[in-house]
């Protein structure tokens, strides 16, 4: 090859990583573009759910901690529609009380098994007062024990309620499950 023909070469080779490059940001920006407010165009984990009406996006929430167990070797989460009736449930019984209590109902376990929920391993991280996910998470994961629940070994499945209390000094209480569920049948 004459050397005219190697930097041509070399150019259009050039030309192909940087249009893949691209292709790649591009990509990544489109699947980025769900997780962000509509009206706001922040992402949704800065959404303020210290008002009435906010919805929590439970996708991006379980975007969020799938991505934090990456970074610590574990699997992902998805969103358990059980596990998201049980945070609710949690949520809401702490916000009717004013009171941040994983025993406000009965005890974690009670609830599960209350709920026909079979797991081979489950954990609750509960919060109040965080007005954004990204503040409840950051809280969470800044907190060895709560960490640990959300770097629970085997979990796979998860699910997370904000409910909005105006009249409470904490205005937000939050609930996450997190679960290996225990597929095994009886």
């Amino acid at each position: 090859m004459s050397g005219r023909t190697k930097k041509n070469a070399a150019n259009v080779a050039r030309q192909i990583r940087a249009a893949a490059l691209v292709a790649v940001l591009v990509g990544s920006l489109c699947a980025c573009a769900g997780d962000h407010d509509a009206g706001t165009g922040e992402p949704s984990f800065y959404r303020s759910m210290a008002e009435h009406g906010a919805q929590l996006d439970a996708a991006t929430a379980a975007s969020m901690i799938s991505g934090y167990r990456a970074n610590n070797g574990l699997p992902p989460v998805t969103v358990d529609p059980e596990l998201m009736k049980m945070a609710q449930a949690q949520a809401q019984a702490m916000a009717s009380r004013d009171k941040l209590d994983h025993n406000v109902l009965r005890a974690f376990s009670e609830r599960l098994n209350a709920q026909g929920y079979r797991a081979r391993g489950a954990a609750e991280n509960i919060g109040a007062g965080y007005h954004t996910f990204a503040e409840a998470f950051s809280g969470w994961r800044d907190s060895p024990s709560h960490r640990a629940n959300m770097l629970l070994q085997g979990a796979t499945r998860m699910g997370i309620a904000a409910v909005y209390t105006p009249k409470s000094k904490y205005k937000v209480f939050w609930a996450l499950i997190l679960a290996a569920p225990d597929d095994r049948r009886s």
